[in-house]
């Protein structure tokens, strides 16, 4: 019987309602001096989802960064913020770059990270008995796939094909997404079970439109992250990215929203999902968004700023239920 694997365990898909497809809630501290509890801190920032239909947040945070661990053991605080705060929590398993991985990471090999990412979904990530329910975000980096990252990419591919389970990437700024897709080709991950992490960062919309054409979903998830600079770090001195960040991630959430609208009125939305890859440093930059609000800015101002633009309720359905539903479902 087809389901979709919780940090509580399987879950009926029907029950999922609207989903917020990459999120890192063990990564919220909103800034420098002002750490607190995780647990109280994802569950205030979950707090009145439900009144917006959004009953799913899948969190897509790597071993050794965004909040997880080096080993994967904190994921049980996700059981508890689920429990606390009602939301169905399901958790990605991937690796990350090379300059954010725990040792371990960076020292294994292929077949070493395709068998940790299958007993993550067969028996529970890292130590504990908490079932991956995606694979991702596996990432690449800006304009360039290095040899870690393409080794993280194939024993990703070669995990779904044993699990079944999506597969979500991380692009840097939307750069290398087809050469992503090109990698999955050629492990033959079907694209209909792949979601391009970070389109709508890429500043080129018909960029955008030829990886939608390729078949695979894309997503829109760094809604809220507007008018701030950010570099990733550390930044390599013979090719700095501050200049390209500027463009991609000085965009307004009015621009990204007219951006998907085109693309919705083009007939794409049924390979689009949303969320805002929310981390406590972007609270901290931006407290007229996700600082005010925490997970309820997409659902509470960005869909009404679309359904301005005429995209209508049968198509954020699509983008918000439909699609990750699906994605999601295995079985």
């Amino acid at each position: 019987m087809p389901y979709v694997q919780t940090v509580l365990g399987p879950v009926a898909p029907s029950l999922l309602g609207r989903v917020l497809s990459h999120e890192h809630l063990l990564a919220l501290t909103p800034g420098p001096g002002l750490a607190q509890d995780p647990v109280e801190q994802a569950v205030a920032a979950l707090g009145g989802l439900a009144a917006y239909g959004v009953d799913t947040v899948v969190d897509l945070s790597p071993y050794g960064d965004a909040g997880r661990d080096p080993h994967g053991a904190n994921v049980l605080l996700l059981r508890e913020i689920s429990r606390r705060s009602g939301v169905h929590i399901v958790a990605g398993t991937a690796t990350y770059r090379a300059e954010f991985s725990p040792p371990w990471v960076r020292a294994a090999g292929g077949e070493e990270l395709t068998a940790r990412f299958v007993a993550d979904a067969r028996s529970g990530i890292g130590p504990t008995d908490v079932r991956a329910g995606v694979l991702g975000e596996q990432p690449t980096g800006l304009g360039e796939v290095s040899a870690h990252e393409e080794t993280g990419l194939r024993a990703a591919a070669r995990a779904h094909h044993a699990t079944g389970l999506a597969l979500t990437t991380h692009t840097t700024h939307g750069t290398m997404a087809l050469e992503q897709l090109a990698i999955l080709d050629q492990e033959q991950v079907p694209r209909d079970r792949v979601v391009i992490g970070h389109l709508d960062n890429h500043p080129e919309l018909d960029y955008v439109r030829r990886v939608l054409d390729t078949g695979a979903s894309i997503a829109f998830d760094s809604v809220g992250k507007q008018d701030w600079d950010q570099r990733t770090p550390p930044p390599a001195a013979e090719r700095p990215d501050g200049e390209y960040a500027k463009r991609a991630l000085h965009q307004s959430d009015r621009t990204r929203a007219r951006r998907l609208a085109r693309l919705v009125a083009e007939g794409y939305a049924e390979q689009i999902v949303l969320s805002q890859d929310l981390t406590g440093g972007q609270t901290y930059l931006n407290p007229t968004t996700h600082g005010r609000w925490g997970y309820r800015y997409l659902p509470a101002v960005f869909l009404p700023l679309l359904a301005e633009l005429g995209v209508g309720e049968r198509q954020i359905e699509t983008m918000m239920r439909t699609n990750p539903v699906r994605l999601l479902t295995v079985g």
